[in-house]
């Protein structure tokens, strides 16, 4: 159980650690899932993606790789050594730079389309030399902030790809673990103010240019364990350290951020001096513009954090306009040059449109998702940037699911491309700035639909007659409608005709302006147009015009379109057609139903008709399709299956042939091989005739070699036998002398120990007569002793024998006894088997006459079924008796069968224990069958007395029946008894 749990363990581990080294690709607005991109091999911890939304990068501690999220490929990997680990891999905004960051504090900077390295990062001063663990990077690409455990921030510039400064943050900070850019609507994409999270949970914000202070979230009892900005610098949303998800506004926080830019033109205003002290501000006038005010030395900069309180004030401050922001200032400014600042124009533009930023009622026309009319739109659109094409897909729906019109009009895409294209980051006041232009001018555009605007076209046909005749004569002899040169400049709002800057420069006027301005811009173009219109003559050529770019000054068509307004009459100026500028409501969008309802139904309608057909259309030739699909793939498997087995035939007939020319090769092989063999053989034949004569010849010498070996050791040994005879006959000399002196000193010490032996074997005679005479008395007593013992044991063995004999005679008897014991257990046997034959014919007999006298009662209960219900109930009682007669006699019968087929000779061990001991085992065995006879009698009177008073005088006759046999089959029974008694 426990291994199966421990393999279960493992298997989750394992499955989740695959998991994690995975990617999942997901499509926001269908939620399904698009790709799954393997390839790390350990978990991966950074994603980045390209500006244009086509390319990845993924890192993990030992590689990053490069996907295109087209088609979900792997198209680089960046592999490293172990000892150097990747910190982080991301690319750099607006740009086509990779930067990767390493452990080891090394920055490269790579080409995404060639990885080709463009240039590394000096190596910071040792001073100040930190381990990189965070980074971040400004929206335009051009500042790098980098932290790690210590106070220290390092601030690099790429352009000039050197540390430019360092920020030493509070000694409370000893380790920072994550950096954020605060992006502001007026820097363009160069962010002054970096969030800096420490290890106490607490982020603050500083300027990186003054290197102040703003403000700071998060406490030491409610630290920050990570945060993120939304892309506009609004909101900060933050995850807390117990788990609980806090979204600041960053409006509320400061007063700083997001603040509207100084008037640009010359103001000085003369104030009270009671609100005015000498060294509060300093005002420095220039020639073209007003400087900020500038707060004295003695002055400090103090932060303070917002409450939530002192949020409503500034609510709506960004989309008043202020007094330096004021309509009328714009218009001068405008005049004066000709367009508005870049860095503020986007922040002008909402200003003058008075947008209402409605969060809400968006968000609830998103969430409505892509609607069926755009489902399709790269295939009439098809848009390189993917992100981009989303993102017009989704204000295109909003816009389609505010108002039914829109999901009809074709060249909404063309109308909302350009503002698209500028709010792309921003789909909110993407979303509001369109919708402020359809409200206000485009005007009466819907009233006509699906047709253009014709009454508005009218307008701008009259203001270019009155203003030039010739050239819509020129217009109207080759047959050109306002439909041609001013439909497509009011459709695409001139983003067809212009640059992206000309473009701006006009739409800072038109916002500027009242909606007329719009129409006068396209009669303006015609006129500052005249002259090359005038040379065309063929209708593709001026449908080629104005869908195109052409050499046309848009400042001289916007100092045209101002001329056009003030001289052009009242009675056919557009100011009498077109209402005044109306913004949107704040909360929710305004209802735009401009436009005839039956037609946009009636299309509506039709379009579903049209599509519900198209559906089954192509769900039948999906059908037919996939039939074709399937014959053909079945005629492709015939035909190679068919070209699978010629192949194989031919496969077969190719390795026929190379078995023959192989087989040849073998057999002339073998022949080789058999003439070498010969040749090997006779070779072999001549050494071993070689090595036997050498053999031989060693032989030879070797026995020589032995016989004089031999000879020397004859001689050798001769020679020494001779040494030892000579010493050996001088041995037995002085052994003969030895032993001559022996035997004279044996001689003298014989006679010596000669007679001490003598007197020592007299003593021993005497000792041994004494012990004799002792041992003959006690050999006396000792007989005497056991003639005694003998007598007594021939009485012991004689009484023995007469105890033996009367126990065999007493086993004899019971031998006996046994004996007849079987043969009478055999004949009761034979006694019960002839009882249950008895029983058995008996029970036959019993129940012929029951069946006998039940059909006599059947005849009788038919001729008396008119009697009184006294005789039925006691023929239903009879009935009922019956069948328990019949009950009990099977019973008995059953009985006394299984008492028949007891085996043979077996007897209780209790009966085999008393016979053992008792000297009667005969009474005692009968004793217990009369007694076993006894019993049964009575449990078979009982039973009969307590059915004989229910029924006794129906079955009179069955019982007198039933006693004979019974008497009969005792009789016998007791018979064999007797005979074994």
């Amino acid at each position: 159980m426990w291994l199966l749990i421990a393999q279960v363990i493992a298997y989750l581990l394992a499955t989740i650690k695959e998991i994690s080294m995975c990617l999942t690709c997901m499509e926001t607005v269908t939620k399904e899932l698009v790709s799954w991109m393997r390839g790390h091999e350990s978990s991966v911890f950074s994603i980045s993606v390209h500006a244009s939304g086509r390319y990845a990068i993924t890192t993990s501690s030992d590689t990053a790789q490069l996907w295109d999220l087209d088609t979900f490929q792997r198209k680089r990997k960046l592999n490293i050594l172990q000892s150097v680990g990747i910190q982080k891999v991301f690319f750099l905004p607006l740009s086509n730079t990779i930067l990767s960051c390493f452990k080891d504090n090394s920055v490269f900077a790579w080409e995404c389309d060639t990885l080709f390295c463009k240039y590394q990062l000096p190596a910071p001063p040792e001073s100040s030399s930190i381990l990189y663990k965070v980074f971040a990077v400004t929206r335009d690409g051009r500042i790098l902030a980098a932290g790690g455990k210590s106070n220290h921030l390092h601030l690099w510039c790429l352009e000039a790809k050197q540390l430019f400064r360092i920020i030493q943050m509070p000694t409370k900070v000893r380790a920072i673990r994550h950096l954020e850019f605060l992006p502001d609507s007026f820097d363009a994409g160069s962010n002054q103010v970096l969030g800096v999270l420490s290890q106490d949970g607490i982020m603050r914000f500083i300027n990186i240019q003054t290197c102040k202070l703003l403000f700071e979230i998060g406490s030491l009892d409610e630290g920050i364990s990570s945060a993120v900005v939304s892309p506009h610098g609004r909101y900060i949303a933050s995850i807390m350290e117990n788990g609980s998800l806090n979204i600041y506004s960053v409006q509320a926080l400061t007063q700083e951020i997001n603040k509207p830019p100084p008037p640009l033109v010359k103001v000085i205003e003369d104030l009270p001096k009671s609100k005015l002290n000498a060294g509060d501000l300093k005002v420095k006038v220039t020639s073209r513009r007003v400087q900020l005010p500038s707060k004295s030395r003695e002055s400090k900069i103090q932060t303070r954090i917002l409450k939530q309180d002192l949020a409503g004030h500034c609510e709506n401050k960004e989309n008043e306009l202020s007094e330096g922001l004021s309509k009328k200032r714009l218009q001068v400014l405008l005049k004066g040059y000709g367009e508005y600042p870049t860095k503020y124009r986007m922040f002008i533009w909402r200003s003058l449109l008075q947008l209402p930023e409605n969060h809400t009622a968006f968000s609830n026309l998103i969430d409505k998702g892509i609607h069926a009319a755009f489902l399709n739109l790269q295939k009439n659109y098809p848009i390189k940037s993917r992100k981009l094409l989303r993102v017009l897909q989704r204000t295109l729906s909003a816009l389609a699911h505010w108002s039914a019109i829109f999901s009809d009009t074709p060249y909404l895409p063309l109308l909302a491309f350009p503002f698209v294209k500028l709010f792309q980051n921003n789909q909110l006041i993407c979303f509001e700035v369109i919708a402020t232009l359809i409200i206000n001018w485009c005007q009466h555009w819907f009233e006509y639909f699906p047709n253009p605007p014709i009454n508005v076209l009218s307008v701008v046909e009259n203001v270019l007659a009155f203003h030039d005749r010739t050239l819509l004569q020129h217009f109207m002899e080759h047959d050109i409608t306002s439909q041609l040169y001013a439909w497509p400049l009011l459709e695409t709002v001139f983003s067809e005709v212009l640059t992206r800057e000309e473009w701006l420069k006009l739409f800072d006027n038109v916002f500027s302006n009242h909606p007329s301005f719009l129409l006068m811009t396209v009669v303006a173009y015609n006129i500052c147009s005249r002259a090359p219109l005038l040379n065309c003559n063929l209708k593709d050529d001026f449908e080629y015009f104005f869908h195109h770019r052409n050499n046309v000054d848009i400042s001289v068509v916007i100092r045209e379109v101002y001329h056009l307004m003030d001289t052009t009459p009242a009675d056919i100026h557009p100011n009498s057609m077109l209402d005044a500028f109306v913004s949107l409501t704040k909360g929710q969008y305004p209802v735009f139903n401009k436009y005839p309802k039956f037609v946009v139904d009636y299309q509506t309608q039709e379009r579903e008709r049209i599509r519900n057909d198209e559906l089954d259309y192509l769900r039948e030739r999906q059908t037919v399709e996939d039939m074709q699909a399937e014959v053909d793939q079945q005629r492709d498997e015939y035909e190679a299956w068919y070209q699978k087995q010629e192949l194989l035939r031919k496969a077969e007939e190719t390795r026929r042939e190379m078995l023959l020319q192989e087989e040849e090769k073998m057999i002339q092989q073998r022949q080789k091989l058999a003439a070498v063999k010969r040749e090997l053989k006779v070779k072999e034949m001549h050494l071993q005739d070689a090595a036997r004569r050498r053999f031989l010849k060693l032989q030879q010498d070797q026995r020589e070699m032995e016989l004089r070996r031999l000879d020397d050791e004859i001689e050798r040994k001769v020679h020494m036998r001779d040494r030892e005879i000579a010493t050996t006959a001088k041995d037995l000399e002085m052994r003969r002398l030895e032993l001559e002196s022996q035997k004279r000193l044996y001689e003298k010490n014989l006679s010596t120990s000669q007679e001490a032996i003598a007197k020592e074997m007299r003593e021993d005679a005497d000792a041994y007569r004494r012990k004799v005479d002792l041992e003959e008395h006690m050999f006396h007593k000792l007989m005497e002793t056991h003639q005694t013992q003998i007598q007594n044991t021939q009485k012991l063995i004689e009484e023995n024998l007469a105890k033996a004999e009367q126990a065999c005679l007493n086993t004899d008897w019971r031998i006996q006894a046994l004996r007849k014991q079987r043969s009478g257990d055999l004949q009761r046997n034979e006694c019960y088997q002839e009882t249950a034959k008895l029983l058995q014919k008996n029970r036959r007999k019993e129940i012929e006459v029951l069946n006998a006298l039940s059909e006599e009662e059947a005849k009788k209960w038919e001729e008396a079924k008119e009697k009184d219900f006294h005789l039925k109930s006691e023929r239903k009682v009879s009935a009922l008796s019956d069948a328990s007669r019949k009950w009990f006699l099977e019973k008995e019968i059953s009985d006394a069968v299984e008492h028949a087929e007891r085996p043979h000779g077996k007897v209780p061990r209790c009966q085999n224990e008393q016979v053992a001991s008792s000297c009667f085992p005969a009474t005692s065995q009968s004793s217990d069958i009369s007694e076993m006879d006894s019993s049964t009698r009575i449990s078979l009177s009982q039973r009969r007395v307590q059915w004989d008073g229910v029924e006794r005088d129906l079955m009179e006759r069955v019982r007198n029946l039933r006693q004979r046999l019974t008497a009969r089959a005792r009789h016998r029974c007791q018979t064999p008894h007797l005979l074994a008694a």
